[in-house]
Order: structure tokens, then sequence, then C-alpha cells
């Protein structure tokens, strides 16, 4: 028997769960890049100010931190699908107060509420990487983000072009109707069509659940504890990303649009141009991931961000912002597959849930300029910096801009002296 084409091992890829997955990852993601790029703009247009939007992403964190661990250990007792379905349902319900939101406090409220539903992320990713062969898990994992990112491509473009005929207010609030319908179908095809094997030992009593939250807590430290150097080296790198992406993430519109002099439009174009080759690059990235190593790729990944982020402050037109976000696109395109895979590697399938609760799925968005400061990659040791790291972005950035990229250049210098220094793809991966 020879061996199969590259077709023939995507397609292969490409059924049961992770087909379920990648249909409805593909039209939330479409829904949400519409929506979360113009958030900070929304938050602005309801009487906000840059400390607010600060504030609105610290009150998300602060429910995501009593959340994930409770996560992380229900989806290894419990299930994941049950989990899944029910998260993303109470998601879509939660919109509503951003739908109908009189002012930028019920938009806190909303967001907040939204905290609790990262359960959702452990069990997913614990659902993907079980329903992945080790060989192909970059490939695997880069076929779903490229699909998904396809539709994706037109929709901060199409949202920049509503909102500037309608308005950041109503057109924000149009697009998280959108958002609501969305993540209310796609609990419903979870629950219906994904599949997982029964759990162990489940838990069921009222008494019995108090007692997994109250392990599932105590049981952080001891997990963090058994991490090897590399998944340590992982840890770290994913706190300072996401502590980057919190000081400067919900302000890269923001300046684009008034310090720039952007048009809203015109940053969707970026945003889409961004998108559309970062889809692209996602599966030669992950091939390349698959041979010539994860460590590798990454710290080529963060040594490129090291450069880039600053160099936004010297845009000065159209042009040069949309240059540098499509090196950020190759960036992502190389890191995310490879960090993934990464940890699928390295941590056995009976952990993945409590592990993936404290540190995420493996990967943070380099330089994201909406949504990286929360996902599927989030997890519960990332919380607390992150929330400082939120709490401060808005003062910062009202105290001078150039602080926000420059702190943000130098958390991710020392994410790829981590990287550079310790991280190491091992020798046997983990089923």
């Amino acid at each position: 028997m020879g061996k199969s084409s590259p077709w023939q091992t995507l397609r292969s890829l490409l059924r049961g769960n992770i087909l379920v997955i990648t249909i409805t990852r593909t039209v939330g993601m479409f829904a949400r890049s519409m929506a979360f790029p113009y958030v900070s703009l929304f938050i602005l247009a309801l009487g906000g100010n840059p400390q607010q939007i600060g504030l609105v992403n610290t009150l998300a964190l602060l429910a995501t931190l009593l959340a994930l661990p409770v996560a992380g250990y229900l989806t290894d007792q419990l299930g994941r699908v049950r989990l899944i379905s029910w998260a993303v349902f109470f998601s879509g319900i939660i919109y509503a107060f951003y739908v109908f939101a009189p002012n930028w406090q019920f938009v806190a409220l909303g967001a907040f509420l939204r905290g609790f539903t990262v359960v959702q992320f452990p069990p997913t990713s614990a659902l993907i990487a079980d329903s992945l062969p080790p060989a192909n898990r970059g490939r695997g994992n880069a076929l779903m983000n490229t699909i998904a990112g396809l539709p994706a491509i037109v929709a901060p473009y199409v949202a920049g072009v509503i909102i500037k005929s309608l308005g950041v207010d109503p057109g924000a609030r149009y697009l998280f109707a959108l958002l609501m319908g969305v993540y209310i179908v796609n609990a419903f095809l979870y629950r219906r069509f994904l599949q997982e094997r029964p759990p162990t030992n489940p838990r069921r009593s009222s008494q019995r659940l108090l007692d997994a939250l109250r392990e599932a807590y105590a049981s952080v430290l001891p997990l963090l504890r058994q991490f090897s150097p590399t998944l340590k080296a992982l840890t770290g790198i994913l706190v300072l990303g996401f502590c980057m992406n919190a000081l400067a993430g919900p302000f890269w519109v923001v300046y684009a649009t008034r310090q720039i002099g952007l048009s809203t439009a015109q940053w969707g174009l970026v945003l889409l141009v961004e998108t559309a080759l970062r889809s692209v690059f996602y599966l030669p990235a992950g091939v390349l991931a698959d041979r010539w190593g994860r460590a590798k790729v990454m710290g080529v990944a963060l040594v490129l961000a090291t450069v880039l982020i600053p160099l936004f402050l010297w845009a000065k037109d159209f042009w040069q912002v949309l240059g540098l976000r499509v090196l950020f696109a190759l960036v992502n395109s190389l890191f995310i597959p490879a960090s993934t895979a990464l940890l699928a590697d390295i941590v056995p399938r009976s952990l993945r849930g409590r592990v993936m609760a404290a540190i995420g799925r493996g990967t943070v968005f380099l330089g994201a300029t909406s949504g990286g400061t929360g996902g599927p990659g989030l997890g519960a040791v990332t919380t607390i910096p992150l929330i400082v790291s939120s709490l401060a972005s808005g003062y910062i950035y009202s105290l001078n801009p150039t602080y926000t990229w420059g702190l943000a250049t130098l958390g991710t210098l020392l994410a790829a002296f981590l990287c550079l220094r310790y991280v190491r793809d091992p020798a046997q991966a983990e089923e």
C-alpha cells in the first residue's frame, strides 16, 4: 500500500466530531469577526472611555477565573458534550445584554456573565485533541482554522461598512444580534451531533458536585508542579501573550481610527486581508509544524512578532497599517497550529481537560487586534495576571499610547526568550 495523498489525509481528518466542530466554528467565527473588532468603539459610543474599556474586559476575566478550574474538572468527570452545548447556549442568551444595552454598564454586565461561559473551551479543546491522531495534529488544527477562517475573511470589512453606514450605535447592536442567534443554533447542533467516550466515575449528586468544585480549585497548584520544563515554559509564553494582548488588543482599532485616521471601513478591509492571508497560510504552516518541529516554528513566530509590534506606532496611513497586519497574518499562522499541537503532544489524554482549564488550549494570538484575551486559549493560570493587565490597559493608553505598544513589545520579547531557551518537542507524542 502506498502512502495516502495529502488530500486523502486531510479528508480523513474532517469527519465526526472534527467536522461538527469545524462547521459550527466556521459560522461562529464569522459572527464574532463582525462584532468583536468594534466592541471598543461600541463602549465609547455608549459613553465609556479607555479606562472603562479595560474595566469591561476585566469583569469578564473575573468570571473566567471562577469558572475555568471547575470546567477542567467537570470536563474529565462529567463529559465534554453536555458542558459544551449548555455553555454555548448560555453564551447566546447573554449577548442580549449587548443588543439592548442602554449604556456601557450593560455591556460590562454582559461581559461579566459571558466570562462564565469559558467552561465550554476546555471540553472543546480536549475533544478536538482526542479526535485527532498525534501524527496529524498540526495539519488537523491548521485545517480547522483554515476552513473556519474562510467566511470570516469578509466579516470585519462588511461590519465596518455597516457601522460606517449606520453608525457605531445601532450598527454594533445588529452585529451582536446575529452573534446571539448563531450561538443558540450551534448549541443545539453540539448537543445533537457531538460524540464522546462515556466519562469515568460520573458525579451527579449535589454534594458530590460541591466536592468536585473544591477539588477542582485545590488541584490547580499540584497540577502545575507536575508540568515538564517545556510545559512550564509554554505556560509562561501563554501568560505573557495574553497579558500583552490585554494591554494593546482593545486599542488597535481606537488608535487606527482616532490617531492614524482610518475609517471603520478601512480598518475592516485591513482585517479582511489579514484574515484571508492567515487562512491561506494556516495549512502550509501546519504541515511545517509537523515536519520541522513545533518548537522551531513557535520560536520563529515569536521573534517576528517582537519586531512587528512596535512598528505600529510608526504607521502613518492605510497602506502601512495593511502591510504590518499582513505580516501578523504570517506570524499567527505559524504560531497557532504549532503551539496547539505541542500541547496535545505533551499532555496525556487523561489530564487534558484539567491542563487545558489551567493554561488553555496552548495558544494565543500574537499582536491580537480583538478577542485576544479570552476564548479557548485562556486558562485559569493566565487570568490573574490578565486581570491586572486588562484593568491597567486603559490607564496606560490614556497616559501615552506609546507605553502600550512598548510594554507589549517587551513582553513578547520575553516570551520569545522562553521559547528559544526551554521549549522542546517530545520524543514521543501523547495519543
